[in-house]
């Protein structure tokens, strides 16, 4: 029986959409293409009608969750984006997680398309703060650029440190209190 295009794209976001998710959740490693087949529906031997190995599927997912970060962090303020990122809600969600916090590590031992994929996803969080700290009428653009690096470093940080003792003490939780708080003020502070 064939399938119509629209259905094979259809499955295919399927795929990705899953993909994105369990990939957040376990890296790229730590979950086999027949299981990700599986949770998404799919047999195993239906992969290769979509992907030519399983380093284009971690690229397509890898895009569509920074994409899926786009639409909801559009038009924030910056106190918002600090808020929604470096929050209990983002530690514990890893499969609705920033790529960036969840993979980042894994993406470093990754492929240079898959880096090149990371960089645009990490350029347009950066583009989006410092749109956001422009709307607040602070700093020259090269300012703007220099803050929003170090902030996006420091949200990332943040939850990366605190998914790593998450639910063993109290110190996650310190964690993000301490990187929102600090974060916040670096966002503020008018001086160049």
């Amino acid at each position: 029986m064939r399938v119509s295009k629209e259905q094979m794209q259809e499955n295919r976001r399927q795929i990705v959409t899953t993909a994105a998710r369990l990939f957040r959740e376990h890296g790229y490693n730590g979950i086999g293409v027949a299981d990700l087949m599986k949770e998404a529906g799919f047999s195993h031997g239906g992969f290769y009608n979509h992907f030519s190995s399983k380093e284009e599927l971690v690229m397509a997912a890898s895009q569509s969750a920074f994409d899926e970060l786009d639409v909801e962090a559009d038009d924030s303020t910056i106190d918002a984006i600090l808020r929604r990122y470096i929050s209990a809600g983002h530690r514990d969600d890893l499969r609705q997680a920033c790529p960036a916090a969840a993979l980042g590590s894994d993406a470093a031992r990754q492929t240079r398309e898959i880096k090149q994929v990371f960089e645009g996803g990490i350029e347009g969080w950066l583009l989006r703060i410092e749109k956001a700290l422009a709307a607040q009428g602070q700093f020259q653009s090269a300012d703007r650029r220099q803050r929003g690096i170090n902030l996006l470093a420091k949200a990332v940080g943040a939850v990366v440190l605190a998914r790593s003792v998450s639910g063993v003490s109290a110190l996650s939780d310190e964690i993000l209190e301490a990187c929102l708080a600090g974060s916040l003020e670096e966002a503020a502070r008018t001086e160049a």
